[in-house]
């Protein structure tokens, strides 16, 4: 392999990494109804925690890594700390999510059974802008 074969795959890996790390933290439920509240107004702990109707240590515990990520900041006020969303990153993917599900996802978010899928490709199919994949 040549040094540029090298840093492809490299730049493939960390990508794939960062993907992985992305998605992962997005994908507990918890995370996403934090995000989701976020999105309405910023909150401390205690108010997050009452409105998801968890544990103060199990929403700190979900803030962590969303803190990390960036997907939230902190604000320290007094003794609290504030969290707000990052919406540079996140709004653009709740737009992609809002998107994606109404257009791609009939069944109100259920994935569509192999019968659903067939009908579903059939009638993308007639659309006339069907893309084929090769």
């Amino acid at each position: 392999m040549n040094n540029c074969s090298v840093e492809v795959v490299q730049m493939k890996s960390d990508l794939s990494e960062t993907c992985h790390l992305f998605f992962s933290t997005l994908s507990n439920p918890t995370r996403l109804g934090i995000l989701e509240l976020l999105r309405e107004s910023s909150g401390n702990v205690t108010q997050l925690a009452e409105a998801l109707n968890q544990e103060q240590s199990m929403i700190s515990h979900n803030l962590k890594p969303l803190v990390r990520c960036r997907f939230v900041f902190a604000v320290r006020k007094g003794k609290e700390r504030v969290y707000s969303l990052n919406r540079e990153t996140m709004e653009p993917l709740f737009k992609i999510f809002a998107y994606h599900s109404e257009k791609y996802c009939p069944t109100g978010g259920k994935c569509l059974t192999d019968r659903g899928l067939r009908e579903q490709r059939k009638k993308d199919a007639s659309s006339p802008l069907h893309f084929t994949h090769h």
